[in-house]
Order: C-alpha cells, then sequence, then structure tokens
C-alpha cells in the first residue's frame, strides 16, 4: 500500500470510527506510510503499529528501523514473528525474543504471531510447534511482564489462502496457548494476554470466530486493505 492510499484509508477509519466504543482498533501500515498516518490518527480511537523492526537501538544496521524511531512516529504496537518474516526471512525464535524483551523494555505492546505450517499440520506436529515458538519466543519473561503482550495466532496454511480454521480449530489452539502460558511462564490469569486469530478473516466469517470466549480479536491480513471489509470485521466484534 502507497503512502497516499495509507492515509486515505486512515482519515476513513478516523471518520468512521468516531465515538465507536466496545472493540480495540489498530492498523500496521508499512513503513513508509507510518509518519503520515500517525499524524492522521492522533487524538483519535485508533492505534498505530509497526510491522517489524530490529532490536537493537542503534548501531550500523543500514535499512533497519529500531524501535525508538516506531515509538517517535506515533506507535503503540508492534507485530513481532510474523509468519512471513519466519518462513521468508528465517527469523528465528532467538531474534523473536530479543525484540519482545526489547519491546517490553521500550514500552511497545508486541503482539507475537505463533503458527504452524500446512505440513507441520499434516504431520501432527501444531501444538509441538506452537509450544517450542512460545517458549523459547518468551523465554526470560515472567508473568507479570507478560500483561504487555498479546499472542496472535495465525496457521500459515490460511493466511491469504482463503481457507480459514474453523472456530473448533482455533480454540483449541488458543486453549493450549493459554494453558502453556498459565503451567510454564508463571502466567495469571488476572494479567489478561489477549489471544488474537489470523488466517484469512474476512466479514464472512469474523462474526463466527470472534463470538467465541477463547478469541480476544483479530490480527486482519487481506481484507484490511478494502475500507468496507475491515469495518464489516470492526463491527462484528461488537454483534452480539
Amino acid at each position: 500500500m502507497l503512502a497516499s492510499q495509507a492515509c486515505d484509508m486512515a482519515q476513513l477509519l478516523v471518520d468512521r470510527l468516531s465515538g465507536f466504543e466496545g472493540v480495540e482498533v489498530v492498523i500496521a501500515p508499512p513503513f513508509t506510510s507510518l509518519s503520515p498516518v500517525g499524524q492522521i490518527i492522533k487524538g483519535s480511537r485508533l492505534g498505530l503499529a509497526g510491522q517489524n523492526f530490529y532490536f537493537e537501538s542503534k548501531g550500523a544496521y543500514t535499512g533497519e528501523v529500531s524501535l525508538e524511531m516506531l515509538k517517535d512516529v506515533g506507535c503503540g504496537y508492534v507485530l513481532i514473528g510474523h509468519s512471513e518474516r519466519r518462513q521468508i526471512f528465517k527469523e528465528s525464535d532467538e531474534a523473536i525474543n530479543k525484540k519482545v524483551h526489547r519491546a517490553i523494555q521500550v514500552g511497545i505492546t508486541a503482539v507475537v504471531c505463533v503458527g504452524e505450517t500446512l505440513e507441520q499440520r499434516e504431520a501432527g506436529a501444531t501444538l509441538n510447534i506452537i509450544e517450542t515458538q512460545l517458549s523459547k519466543g518468551l523465554a526470560g519473561l515472567s508473568g507479570e511482564r507478560l500483561s504487555t503482550l498479546a499472542i496472535a495466532y495465525e496457521p500459515v496454511w490460511a493466511i491469504g489462502t482463503g481457507v480459514n480454521a474453523t472456530p473448533e480449530q482455533v480454540v483449541d489452539i488458543h486453549k493450549f496457548i493459554r494453558k502453556f502460558l498459565l503451567e510454564n511462564l508463571d502466567f495469571s490469569e488476572k494479567v489478561g494476554v489477549r489471544v488474537l486469530y489470523g488466517g484469512s478473516v474476512n466479514p464472512e466469517n469474523s462474526k463466527q470466530l470472534l463470538q467465541e470466549d477463547e478469541i480476544d480479536g483479530a490480527l486482519v491480513g487481506g481484507a484490511s486493505l478494502d475500507f468496507e471489509s475491515f469495518c464489516a470485521i470492526i463491527n462484528s466484534a461488537l454483534e452480539p
């Protein structure tokens, strides 16, 4: 999405969501759009997220963006470990862990993504993969510090394919994630880590997904590029 398109979308969302209550909406435009979009949504109900960052605060890392840079343009959130970062750019769980610690240190809400590929699911390795991603990606965190995070389950086989996981499949994984946090990372249910679902979320399936108690929200991909589709998904979060 070009900066001009992102700005137009941001302004439409600000206007549409004025006075809107009951759901938290965060947008994550490309790096080149963050500064102008941040100015447009300043003072509104919209939150701003970066799609990625490098875990060092400064140094000779040409082409990388630091968390301080993201915070400077108004980001209160950042995606960490998105499936495309893991699959295409070979981002390791260890690197993701460094990013999580850095986000907590800087005071930005990290949305930590986990999920399995189709091959891993067919091999029956889904839970093992997610457990490894959580244990390594969140290593060294106390239950209290987990309160600043959100976990996004995004099965790779359902991203951009039009094939979304069923509500039953998502609920099972979300329960597993919460159980893992409780038993292994000193997490307390009182802390309130949000667990989101991402994977071909659209206006046709969002209501069914979001009415499940175990699903706290959606990490919307392609459908977020269309204004009316994105607004329909937002509205579905409020429907009984």
